[in-house]
Formats: structure tokens, C-alpha cells, sequence
């Protein structure tokens, strides 16, 4: 049971998925210092806060802090533009190869062929 472990761990898919764990949390940390550092001081220059999470509004007893949620928008859009910017690079690097609609013809000819092949040998 022990070497199945040691297998399933060093699997290439379980190493994989574990650098990519880490390199997100990191990823995560330096898009988070990014918006908490720079972008959260520049908006603050224009609503007069120094910490944009820390903006709300209160309505009656009941006060809604919408700053953090801003925050994590924030956080949300660039993390995702640059995961978008990091897959259409990797498209370019890697393009995946279309079949033209003459090759899927050619291949169905021939399964059918094969078909018709082994239905005359019964």
C-alpha cells in the first residue's frame, strides 16, 4: 500500500497539480499586494480614503462596507485578465491542429470500408 502511495504521488499529473497550487497562492499574494499597494492608493486619491476597503455607506443602524468587496474585484479582474493573457500565449506556443473537413472524409470512407470489409467475411 505504501508503494502504491509513492507511486500515486510521484505521478506526474499529482506533481503538476501541486507546483500549480503554489504558484497560484503566490500569484494570488503578489495580485493582492499589487491592488492593496497601488491601485487602492490611486483610487483613494479620488474618494478621499486612504484604504478603499474601509469605504461604506450606513442605512439606518446598519452599516454596508463595500470597499472590501471592491478589493476583491479588483483582485478577481486582474487575476483573471492575466491567466486570460497566460492561456492565449500558450495557445500561439502550442496550436492545436484542425482537421480539414477532407481528412474527416477520408477517414470515414475508410471506417466504412473496413465495416463493409468485415460484414463480406461473415
Amino acid at each position: 500500500m505504501l508503494k502504491e502511495f509513492k507511486n500515486f504521488i510521484l505521478r506526474g499529473n499529482v506533481l503538476d497539480l501541486a507546483v500549480g497550487v503554489i504558484i497560484g497562492a503566490a500569484f494570488t499574494a503578489l495580485v493582492k499586494s499589487l491592488v492593496d499597494n497601488l491601485i487602492n492608493p490611486l483610487i483613494g486619491m479620488f474618494v478621499q480614503s486612504t484604504a478603499l476597503a474601509h469605504l461604506s455607506v450606513t442605512v439606518g443602524k446598519t452599516k454596508f462596507t463595500y470597499g472590501a468587496f471592491l478589493n476583491d474585484v479588483i483582485n478577481f479582474i486582474i487575476t483573471a485578465f492575466v491567466i486570460f493573457i497566460l492561456i492565449k500565449f500558450i495557445n500561439k506556443l502550442f496550436p492545436k491542429k484542425e482537421e480539414t473537413v477532407e481528412e474527416q472524409k477520408n477517414e470515414e470512407l475508410e471506417t466504412l470500408q473496413e465495416i463493409r470489409d468485415l460484414l463480406k467475411k461473415q
